[in-house]
């Protein structure tokens, strides 16, 4: 299982959007700025985080986006299955996934145990813990002269 740019891209702006979240609604084109991502790359992310209910969009000159949930409530697991999908290690744990060889696969069992263990470590992440992490590791630069 490999996250794509997709789940790297959006948990990345995700953690700028609440980090700037007291400023109120975020243009994409500040986080693009911010994060070193495409503009136009970021509205196709926004577009499933806003249908996922993650985030909401804000009309006008003031406009941009804001979490729709407090970041204490927005877990990991929910910004990669709005952007990725399910998350799994194989097609056959998948939604019970119809597999010719579920009756006699020695590997589902421990595809299902990979999968639960991810489910379980990116349901334990929130975006308050990677904000705090985040601004916790400004400053703390190294400089070589």
């Amino acid at each position: 299982m490999k996250i794509s740019t997709r789940g790297r891209y959006g948990l990345r702006a995700m953690i700028d959007l609440a980090v700037h979240e007291n400023i109120g609604a975020i243009p994409l084109r500040e986080i693009a700025e911010r994060e070193k991502i495409s503009e136009q790359y970021l509205e196709q992310l926004f577009a499933n985080l806003r249908k996922s209910g993650l985030v909401k969009s804000v009309r006008g000159a003031q406009g941009g986006y804001l979490l729709n949930h407090p970041a204490e409530e927005i877990t990991v697991k929910d910004i990669i299955t709005a952007l990725e999908g399910p998350i799994a290690p194989a097609e056959c744990v998948i939604d019970d996934n119809d597999c010719d060889y579920n009756s006699n696969c020695v590997t589902q069992k421990l595809w299902i145990q990979v999968k639960e263990k991810i489910d379980e470590f990116f349901d334990s992440v929130t975006l308050a813990s990677l904000k705090r992490d985040y601004q916790a590791n400004q400053g703390n630069f190294i400089y070589h002269i």
